[in-house]
């Protein structure tokens, strides 16, 4: 007993505690053997037992009386402090072996204890981090791929409970779909081998599946060989990346159909990588003439500067609206229009998207309607004060124009103004005070929109004011 590292405590078939070795008395923090107490009453008297998971024993169900009432303990495990002492000491591995001389009833009892405390602190200390960690975690049993543990991170993941996973087996489970090679997987996981970062569908609650990556790794802190499973969710990137998808065949419907020219440059060299029908009619060329060229190369801008600026402008702000542009057709005709651009993704390269309206014909309209409006304010005498305001609107159309209507002598006074007649000689050729003339020539500004006089006589006069007009 005195050469064995294992503690072992000596009783006679009475409860008598004959002897101890000194591992024994290490493994209860005393000295000597009258400290466990002279009987089994008195060791139970002295030390308190609990549980692996900390419920308290029953006296009769300490390893010392199971020992006495001859009951067989090969591996029973407990956690051990002096009586009155709330949190364990030590924790011992506890089996039993019977002795007898003569081949009758047994003449000496004895327990076998081994200290199994450091390992049992480890397998706290993992079990505290394993439920604490937030990524998807299970323990699965080497010998035969039952699963022992799962943490809640990965409860929440697939929606099982305890009870629904432990005992059962991994495979038998069929908890990793999708496997590239399932029976190489088992291989390594049955040989308690290292599984690198693999790809899987994992089962949930539900029937369902999550693609998710996980990996193994062998683990020594618990009573078996056993196997540390972790996961990481892809579920959402696979999400994302068939939104991006569906996203992108959405674009490149509304592209194909739209009855605008539309065109898709690559952000880095500005070639052309997409171009839809309605853009290939603008400009009589083939869709194969232009992509994977620049603009320039294929002398589609009529001022490439231009261009090269634009696109410079585009890639500061992300994005420009309703810019001239002209292109030159395939025939050499100068096509004029309204071009706004975009900055997008597309695969997940940097593009700009181009959209172009062609105004040329609309531009020839406004320049034949100025030129005979030009024409007619040539003659104006025979026309009234509300068609010449009305022409000359239409000759230089400003955004957002409004209708200016100004009163019998409000016209009267801006006559005189663009006559260059100062306030005080139209107070006397009207017969009016100063400030009557000023608050009518307060109020034609405010009409007119201007604020000095001289663009009062420049609206004026070409409304065929005056008696010299422009």
């Amino acid at each position: 007993m005195a050469q064995l590292l294992e503690g072992v405590i000596l009783l006679d078939p009475t409860g008598v505690i004959l002897s101890a070795n000194a591992a024994a008395l290490a493994m209860h923090g005393v000295e000597g053997v009258d400290a466990l107490g002279a009987t089994a009453e008195g060791y139970a008297e002295r030390f308190t037992l609990w549980t692996p998971d900390h419920r308290p024993l029953r006296r009769r169900d300490y390893p010392i009386f199971k020992v006495l009432a001859g009951e067989s303990i090969p591996d029973m495990i407990v956690e051990v402090a002096p009586a009155r002492v709330d949190e364990a000491r030590w924790v011992h591995q506890v089996r039993d072996v019977a002795m007898d001389v003569d081949g009758g009833e047994p003449d000496y009892l004895a327990i076998v204890l081994n200290d199994v405390s450091e390992r049992y602190d480890a397998q706290a200390r993992f079990d505290a981090m394993f439920r604490a960690n937030p990524a998807p975690a299970i323990i699965v049993r080497q010998r035969d791929m039952k699963l022992m543990a799962a943490n809640p991170g990965f409860l929440s993941l697939t929606g099982f409970v305890q009870g629904d996973l432990l005992g059962q087996s991994l495979f038998g489970l069929n908890l990793l779909g999708e496997l590239p090679d399932r029976s190489a997987v088992r291989r390594q996981m049955e040989a308690g081998e290292v599984v690198a970062q693999t790809e899987a569908e994992l089962l949930v609650a539900d029937g369902s599946r999550r693609l998710v990556i996980f990996a193994g790794q062998p683990i020594d802190v618990t009573q078996e060989s056993a196997l540390l499973l972790t996961f990481a969710d892809l579920q959402p990137r696979q999400d994302a990346e068939r939104s991006l998808a569906a996203s992108e065949r959405h674009l490149r419907a509304v592209f194909e159909m739209a009855p605008v020219a539309m065109a898709i440059t690559r952000a880095s060299d500005q070639r052309l990588v997409s171009v839809n029908d309605a853009f290939c009619a603008l400009t009589g060329r083939e869709a194969a003439s232009l992509l994977e060229r620049t603009g320039g190369e294929t002398g589609l801008w009529y001022d490439p500067e231009q261009h090269e600026r634009t696109a410079a402008e585009l890639a500061d702000g992300g994005s420009i609206r309703e810019r001239d542009v002209r292109i030159v057709s395939r025939s050499g005709s100068v096509v004029d229009c309204l071009g706004s651009a975009e900055a997008i993704q597309v695969h997940g390269a940097s593009c700009a998207l181009w959209v172009f309206q062609d105004v040329t014909e609309r531009r020839r309209n406004d320049a034949e309607l100025a030129a005979a409006i030009e024409e007619a304010l040539k003659d104006a005498t025979w026309l009234s004060r509300s068609i010449l305001d009305k022409l000359a609107t239409l000759r230089r159309p400003a955004p957002h124009a409004i209708a200016v209507e100004l009163s019998p002598r409000e016209r009267e006074i801006l006559d005189l103004i663009c006559d260059d007649l100062d306030d005080a000689a139209i107070a006397e050729r009207l017969t009016i005070s100063r400030n009557t003339v000023r608050n009518h020539v307060a109020s034609i500004y405010a009409k007119i929109g201007t604020n000095r006089r001289s663009g009062a006589v420049v609206w004026g006069r070409e409304r065929g004011m005056g008696s010299t007009r422009n």
